[in-house]
């Protein structure tokens, strides 16, 4: 057996682990970020919305959380926390396909995220009674976060 044999598999499910709970924490930093920015132009003016710009600046984070998730799922199935290690690299392949839509998702889906924060804040800054629209607009972007983490989970579960 192979070196590539050997260990390929581990490697392979390792790495999308990895990335899952990487380029979510990326997009969730960024999505964190870019809201922020627009919060503190805002609480400059006006602090006593303090507590309505941090909920807009939290939502963009969750991904990371749901990336979290997907990584203590795939580091469970891989044995590094109970279960059985990938003894083949197409098993370790297979974890790794899993991660990605957490992976991809989680990035693209916090850094759109902290855009549409950005400007819900924008709304909450001159229509302050309309703030819950953004919250709205921000939760349909939550939602695609969600459809992620769902279709790695059950990929996960399902190996």
């Amino acid at each position: 057996m192979s070196f590539l044999e050997t260990i390929g598999g581990l490697a392979l499910a390792l790495l999308g682990a990895g990335l899952a709970v990487g380029m979510s924490c990326v997009g969730s930093a960024k999505g964190t970020g870019i809201a922020g920015e627009a919060g503190t132009g805002l609480l400059s003016e006006d602090p006593s919305k303090s507590g309505k710009v941090m909920v807009l600046q939290l939502l963009p984070g969750t991904q990371g959380l749901y990336g979290m998730v997907v990584w203590f799922f795939a580091l469970t199935k891989i044995g590094i926390m109970g279960g059985t290690a990938p003894s083949t690299v197409a098993e370790g392949m297979n974890v790794f396909v899993a991660c990605l839509p957490m992976a991809i998702g989680g990035l693209l889906s916090a850094i759109a995220q902290g855009r549409v924060a950005a400007g819900s804040i924008n709304i909450l800054a001159k229509k302050p009674d309309d703030w819950s629209k953004g919250l709205i607009l921000c939760g349909i972007v939550e939602f695609y976060a969600i459809l992620s983490l769902l279709a790695s989970m059950l990929m996960l579960l399902r190996l």
